[in-house]
């Protein structure tokens, strides 16, 4: 049975999509079966795979309102071991709709993923940066999340306010949830403020904060542009083995569990 992870953080910029993206690619590259699912309205880890979300048929959306099923909306192979249930603009108005149903809202994704769950070694879920329905869908389906921490001065405010959300989702939708672990990410060694970060966040936080740091870097940045995760549009850069190195430190915590 595969390992559920959502990336999130209430914070936007911190590398959410960057991380889901990439994290997938390196973990495939490690021989795991993916599946990557795109919870956030811009539909920005679809297009970083090189999906044309303008012309998707089948999305999140539909398949949260029970318009199509999970194998319609899977698209397969669109990386060797990694499928991608995308998602595009019409993901803004499934809050609404989700709310009007005569159904339980917040565990909708969970009980679709049921079906597909000893498919993949990994299911990893890109979360937009509010607690909202889509969030909450997330966390509900999730075992873990997995938290991008940007190195800039207001991070550990922003962890503050995602441990409260976590723990409401515990409480109420998901008793087994739990913080897969915390990484770093646009890390600038040559800055003071960057190593501060990161030398207070694990001075105040008590969660598994991984070894691996995102690096902040120019070919992270493009590679969305071309369709490409890291990993193929340059894998030897240091952005690209940040996330191999990475995706051992994760791999090697699902295989303790």
């Amino acid at each position: 049975m595969s390992r559920i992870i959502a990336v999130a953080n209430q914070k936007g910029g911190v590398g959410k999509t960057t991380t889901t993206i990439n994290l997938s690619a390196a973990i495939a590259e490690q021989g795991k079966r993916v599946l990557v699912v795109d919870t956030d309205p811009q539909g920005n880890t679809t297009t970083g795979f090189g999906i044309d979300k303008i012309r998707l048929v089948n999305t999140v959306y539909e398949l949260l309102l029970d318009e199509c099923s999970i194998q319609d909306a899977i698209i397969r192979n669109v990386r060797e071991r990694v499928d991608v249930i995308p998602a595009n603009v019409n993901l803004a108005g499934a809050e609404v709709e989700l709310i009007n149903l005569d159904r339980p809202s917040g565990v909708i994704l969970k009980n679709i993923l049921d079906y597909v769950r000893d498919e993949y070694d990994f299911i990893i879920m890109d979360c937009p940066p509010s607690l909202n329905i889509l969030t909450v869908n997330a966390m509900t389906a999730a075992k873990t999340v997995l938290v991008p921490i940007q190195c800039e001065y207001y991070a550990l405010e922003g962890l503050s306010q995602l441990i409260t959300t976590i723990n409401h989702v515990k409480k109420r939708l998901n008793p087994s949830l739990d913080i897969e672990g915390i990484v770093f990410t646009m890390y600038d060694g040559r800055t003071n403020l960057s190593m501060q970060v990161v030398e207070n966040v694990r001075d105040h936080v008590s969660q598994h904060i991984y070894q691996t740091i995102i690096p902040r870097s120019v070919r992270l940045a493009e590679a969305p542009s071309y369709g490409e995760p890291i990993t193929t549009y340059d894998p030897k850069s240091p952005g690209a083995l940040a996330y191999m190195a990475l995706a051992k430190e994760v791999i090697e915590r699902k295989d303790l569990n």
